[in-house]
């Protein structure tokens, strides 16, 4: 499903933002002119019992510790490029939106994030972002919330 469905069909106000073809949620953040902490990336991970989303701040990086712990699991490791393009069919690489639940998989959110009123992230490719409230964000996803996020 297009994101833009997801939260159409949802209800869930949002903001397209066009953009020029950029390969990175902090360059992505400085051709908006968003604020870093407000640009979210999107990092897919593998569990023994499967994948999940980690989603973070574009000034952070994740620690797999941190995360190993939020997600109560004893394994977690980044996913390679052919397990994103497996998993997610419908997006460009690298340009996986925050919504685990689109794809059946938990999403855990880093807590800078909820501090934030609007995040903006990828919208399934690399050239165009959404806008949203965060709070909007985290009704529909009901991510976990954990203390992963490392500041760059």
């Amino acid at each position: 499903m297009k994101l833009d469905e997801f939260l159409t069909n949802r209800h869930v106000p949002f903001t397209r933002l066009p953009h020029r073809p950029v390969y990175a949620a902090n360059r992505v953040a400085q051709s908006l002119h968003v604020p870093g902490r407000e640009m979210v990336k999107t990092v897919l991970v593998r569990t023994a019992h499967g994948h999940a989303l980690a989603v973070l701040p574009a000034t952070h990086r994740v620690d797999l510790d941190l995360l190993r712990r939020d997600l109560g699991e004893e394994v977690v490791g980044l996913a390679s490029e052919g397990e994103m393009e497996q998993l997610f069919p419908d997006c460009e690489r690298g340009s996986m939106p925050p919504f685990g639940s689109l794809y059946h998989m938990p999403t855990v959110v880093d807590e800078s994030l909820t501090a934030d009123n609007e995040i903006v992230f990828e919208g399934q490719n690399h050239e165009e972002a959404i806008r949203m409230n965060y709070g909007d964000y985290a009704a529909v996803e009901h991510p976990i919330v954990g203390h992963f996020g490392q500041r760059v």
